[in-house]
């Protein structure tokens, strides 16, 4: 009896197992866009609803920000709350896989997968990001306040900065430079892993290992595929993030397509 225990502890522990990577070939990521774009029409209630859930916190966030009259930090809040894409498009990998199987798609399916995986690794995993986005707020702020000290701006004044004086452009450049770091890491770590954590039983860290396995193997590829990420990323924030509502549910079932090429 005993001896079954340990056999079934066995199989229901996450694997450690280094997983194979396969090549991307040059089409690849056009092929994922394209079949993200047909998930999201096979199922948009669902893509509506996670671009939404996203959106709508972005907006919140920006909006608390600046009713406290702190609109420095909108715009690296805005640019760290991308860092968290990834989890927020976790359900939107559960929807991709449950149309590959040809499995029903219930909201009670979905979203239940989707919260039983966030009590186990994609949990951890999603703590990472948090954290991340916690430190690169903490950047920004002690960034700020190495460049102007407490004196709070208004958003005209900020602007006027950036645009006209030594100072504001120094600012600017090494803002963003942390930033594209920090995104670069966390891209990096999170791009596959979120989806396999969706799909297997992996443990967390053998997650970003193989994340970044994928990266390495596929420098070209990958670094067009953050690029056109931040990219769309990009232009939703300047849409007010209302674009995130069909955005972020396209990239996402893309991420999962793009994992199904990458990790055998």
């Amino acid at each position: 009896m005993a001896e079954v225990e340990l056999a079934a502890g066995a199989v229901a522990a996450p694997s450690r197992a280094r997983l194979e990577i396969r090549d991307l070939k040059r089409d690849d990521l056009a092929v994922a866009l394209e079949k993200g774009w047909r998930d999201f029409k096979a199922a948009p209630l669902y893509g509506l609803f996670f671009g939404g859930v996203y959106a709508l916190g972005g907006m919140a966030l920006v909006a608390l920000f600046l009713f406290l009259q702190l609109p420095w930090i909108g715009y690296p809040l805005a640019m760290g709350f991308a860092l968290i894409v990834p989890f927020v498009a976790a359900g939107t990998y559960e929807v991709s896989r449950r149309l590959e199987r040809g499995e029903a798609l219930t909201w009670g399916g979905v979203l239940g997968e989707v919260w039983l995986r966030s009590g186990k690794e994609l949990g951890w995993m999603a703590l990472v990001t948090v954290f991340t986005l916690i430190i690169w707020v903490d950047f920004a702020i002690f960034l700020f306040l190495m460049f102007y000290g407490l004196h709070v701006p208004t958003v005209n004044e900020l602007l006027g900065a950036v645009l006209t004086t030594g100072r504001g452009v120094a600012f600017a450049i090494i803002g963003n430079a942390l930033g594209a770091a920090i995104a670069t890491f966390v891209f990096s770590i999170t791009v596959v892993s979120f989806p396999l954590l969706t799909d297997r039983e992996v443990d967390f860290v053998t997650a970003m290992i193989t994340s970044v396995r994928c990266v390495l193997n596929n420098p070209a590829q990958m670094i067009a595929w953050a690029v056109l990420i931040g990219l769309m990323l990009g232009f939703s924030i300047l849409s007010g993030f209302v674009a995130l509502f069909v955005v972020l549910p396209v990239l996402g079932h893309a991420s999962w397509h793009l994992y199904r090429r990458l990790v055998v």
